[in-house]
């Protein structure tokens, strides 16, 4: 009997002959892989073995004007682990939660539930010291990473200003936020070997080195900030005001030199932040700012040529109407010139004087001055304010603009306008970074006009009856006005007892070198008026700065006369 098969011999022969191409592919490819083409294997090799791991960049360093840092970056640590290869060493989960001094009921359900994965974080930003004793432990499964964090060493004193990072170290308020592209370093990447279960057996070699970020020098003083912190501090406790703030810029170069705000925050400790302390108030907060513009509407009317510093406006009753609206002067008033209505703060002789020159002239100057303009500061959240441009005015908005209602601006704003004012009417665009040169500027207000206003602002300050004589530097000439304005309620009307007191000004007069800002916020113990709240802040303020400047005085008494030892001998002989 012959079997099946016999009868097809072919059919064997062909698959004996497949077989054995087959066997001779594989060993084609073996010698191939190993002799000719060596590089894929050690490919595949590397490729479950060589790892590329960042190096971490450190953020540039931020200090103020004179070097003093404000925002550096410090190495630390990050704790990770492997669920998957801790979920074998269960029984050290307690060991390794009191390390992290983390709950350990919390940290065995989190690593339960993340049994299947192989990376989560167990702590970051430790100290090396705490990493490394938590590494000791040998617990298998933990891992460690290089990181960086900011430390801010002027802490709550320029947190609004400066801002913070987050746990990421990227920039998430004020400067931080404002120049993080130019701040943040680029990571590194370093060769390493690694077996199967990611742990490191060999550093190979540094790919890429980390590139830091870029410094930044800010241009406020250090020394000046700590002033402005401690007297609006001082202020918002003595008064029981809702927040204060306070601005400082150079009036020739345009650099902010100080910029404080209450309530403030300590940026290296944020478990407990409140966000209302985190408003930059300075750059955010808008407001009508009240008397304090009259010297812009004053400087209008001299810039028409109809008034002169001592043109006589009547002001007597000390109220008028207009239409449904009736303004009304603080006092009685009588026959005040330009000078004596600054002196008084009269709403009734800077209203009669709007209203014959019109609303025009008073609106170009507010917005030469850069009210409602950008202040070009780049500031996160900083707001424009609003100067309102009607096509036709009414009186009754021509004459609560000249007195400081109807529009709003930032305490930056109204720094920077009496800036203008102390150069000579020269705008100088603001900056907060320092500057190598000083920046052009563009004349808007009249040199001779901004100079006569200054000596009506001096007189406000120095003289009697001026209203602003706390705002007085012992040595030195200043000029500034004070004001008082109600506070605007959600209704859209204004409230019968929430004020906001200001003081603006410049000094020294002889060559004004700061110009100065406080506003305090909803003052409610004793009194509210902008000449007895917020112009002793500027006085303190201004007087230390002015030293620690070495600004010379120009306001000191004559030397007595020296009596010779020749004058007390015939002196004598005559006796």
């Amino acid at each position: 009997m012959k079997l099946d098969g016999a009868l097809y011999p072919w059919r064997f022969r062909i698959v004996l002959a497949l077989l054995a191409l087959l066997v001779g592919v594989i060993a084609w490819r073996i010698v191939d892989l190993q002799v000719m083409d060596q590089a894929f294997l050690q490919g595949q090799g590397d490729a479950r073995s060589v790892r590329h791991i960042p190096i971490p960049a450190h953020r540039g360093l931020i200090t103020d004007r004179n070097g003093e840092p404000l925002a550096v970056s410090t190495p630390v640590t990050t704790l990770w682990g492997n669920p998957k290869e801790l979920q074998a060493a269960r029984a050290r989960w307690p060991e390794l939660a009191a390390a992290l001094r983390q709950d350990p009921a919390a940290l065995s359900e989190r690593l339960q539930q993340l049994a299947t994965r192989e990376f989560t974080y167990l702590v970051r930003g430790l100290t090396p010291e705490q990493g490394q004793a938590v590494l000791d432990l040998k617990i298998p499964g933990v891992y460690a990473q290089e990181e960086f964090r900011r430390f801010y060493p002027a802490g709550e004193v320029a947190a609004h200003l400066v801002g913070f990072t987050d746990i990421d170290d990227r920039g998430r308020e004020g400067m931080e936020l404002a120049y993080d592209e130019w701040l943040a370093g680029v990571p590194g990447k370093r060769q390493v070997l690694k077996d199967r279960r990611g742990r490191l057996i060999k550093d190979v070699q540094v790919v890429q080195n980390a590139k830091p970020g870029k410094p930044m020098a800010l241009s406020i003083d250090l020394r000046l900030q700590y002033l402005a912190h401690s007297e609006l501090r001082n202020v918002v406790q003595e008064y029981g005001a809702k927040a204060a703030s306070l601005v400082m810029v150079d009036v020739q170069t345009g650099e902010i030199l100080a910029m404080a705000n209450q309530p403030t925050y300590n940026p290296n400790n944020r478990r407990n932040l409140q966000p209302a302390a985190m408003r930059n108030r300075a750059m955010i907060d808008v407001f009508e700012p009240g008397s304090t513009v009259k010297p812009f509407s004053i400087a209008a009317a001299l810039g028409t040529g109809k008034y002169q510093p001592d043109s006589v406006v009547n002001t007597l009753p000390g109220w008028m109407r207009i239409g449904r609206y009736t303004i009304r002067d603080v006092s009685r008033g009588g026959m005040l010139t330009l000078t004596g209505i600054l002196m008084k703060s009269s709403n009734v002789g800077i209203s009669k004087i709007a209203l014959d020159i019109g609303a025009e002239p008073v609106y170009t100057v507010m917005q030469q001055a850069g009210f409602g303009q950008d202040t070009g500061l780049g500031f996160p959240g900083e707001r424009v304010g609003n100067l309102p441009n009607h096509r036709k005015w009414r009186d009754a908005e021509t004459a609560s603009l000249a007195y400081g209602y109807g529009l709003s601006v930032t305490a930056v704003q109204l720094a920077h306008a009496y800036a203008v004012l102390g150069n000579e009417g020269v705008n100088v665009p603001l900056s907060l970074l320092r500057l190598d040169r000083t920046q052009e500027g563009v004349q808007v207000i009249d040199k001779q006009i901004s100079s006569t206003v200054l000596q009506m602002l001096q007189a406000v300050v120095e003289e009697e009856g001026g209203g602003g004589a706390r705002a007085q530097v012992p040595g030195y000439h200043v000029g500034g006005k004070s004001g008082t304005a109600k506070k605007i309620s959600g209704t859209g009307g204004y409230t019968k007892d929430a004020y906001r007191s200001f003081f603006a000004g410049v000094a020294p007069l002889s060559n004004p070198r700061i110009a100065a800002v406080v506003v305090v916020d909803e003052p409610s113990k004793g009194q509210y008026y902008g000449g007895l709240v917020a112009a002793p802040v500027f006085g303190k303020v201004m007087a230390r700065a002015l030293r620690l400047m070495n600004v010379a005085p120009d306001n000191l008494p004559p030397p007595a006369p020296v009596q010779t030892a020749e004058a007390t001998t015939s002196k004598g002989g005559r006796g």
